[in-house]
């Protein structure tokens, strides 16, 4: 676990380097939003490479931004295990860097057979998302927990909809 959190460190430094150079940390103040985006999942680089996971986890979800700050999300992909997940959640991001948006995500998650037999369980995930007109990215650092989740980075490309 260290391990990957090192890895995932070094890979947040790296992303907010270059924004880091024009720009500086700010904080987002909070304005109200209404903005409807979809994604067709996620694209997971596993940090233990050797366990065969499955990288590409393709699925359907949606993302409610109603603040600058916050979203809601929600949808369904094919995991690391080759099992379907579910997830819910909120996105919480009040700080940035340039046009990069910094937080959590937090909520539930079900699907991951060696974690409470894959029902759901809670989790807070550190993210980036970067969006612009309508297109975005969302980056999460999902950490390693024992022999149960396995850590990675995870892309998630998404499509505004609606605003």
């Amino acid at each position: 676990m260290i391990k990957s959190l090192r890895i995932a460190g070094a890979v947040m430094l790296a992303c907010l380097s270059g924004a880091a150079a024009a720009d500086t940390f700010e904080t987002i103040e909070a304005a109200p939003l209404k903005e409807v985006w979809l994604n067709g999942g996620f694209y997971s680089y596993h940090f233990q490479r050797d366990k065969g996971l499955n990288d590409s986890n393709p699925g359907l979800g949606g993302e409610y931004r109603f603040s600058t700050v916050a979203s809601a999300t929600a949808g369904r992909f094919y995991n690391s295990d080759r099992a379907y997940s579910n997830y819910v959640g909120v996105y919480y991001q009040p700080w940035k860097v340039g046009p990069v948006r910094l937080g959590a995500v937090a909520g539930g998650f079900s699907g991951y057979p060696k974690m409470r037999d894959g029902g759901w369980f809670l989790a807070a995930i550190p993210t980036a998302s970067f969006e612009y007109k309508s297109v975005g990215v969302n980056v999460a650092i999902v950490p390693t927990y024992k022999d149960r989740l396995y850590g990675a980075i995870s892309v998630q490309l998404k499509l505004k909809v609606f605003d």
